[in-house]
């Protein structure tokens, strides 16, 4: 079975995308990372999220600018800490993009 990791549905979160498993919206997810919050506070804090359903919601909201818009840099990357290298090796490569995959946490602050 593939899991769809981010998902819409009329009928939950008032048909806003959210992380497949969690009642975590992929706004508020980036709401999250933009406040400095690294993969591991996420995980900790959200043990039902997976770090490949995490990085599918960066992918998935990269790729919509129009719509995260409050949530990009001025050079269209994801604002927060995203996934480190270390993080991202696991990662399938359609996962490790610009915005979501940054050097080391310290390049983002």
């Amino acid at each position: 079975m593939t899991i769809k990791w981010v998902q819409e549905d009329p009928l939950v979160m008032n048909g806003e995308p959210f992380c497949y498993g969690s009642r975590l919206t992929v706004s508020q997810l980036l709401e999250l990372r933009r406040n400095g919050y690294a993969l591991t506070q996420i995980l900790t804090d959200h043990p039902e999220l997976k770090p490949l359903g995490i990085a599918t919601a960066f992918v998935y909201a990269a790729a919509r600018p129009d719509r995260y818009r409050a949530f990009l840099e001025r050079d269209g990357s994801l604002a927060g800490p995203g996934f480190t290298e270390e993080e991202a090796r696991p990662l399938p490569p359609e996962l490790r993009v610009r915005g979501v995959v940054v050097k080391t946490a310290a390049e983002v602050a």
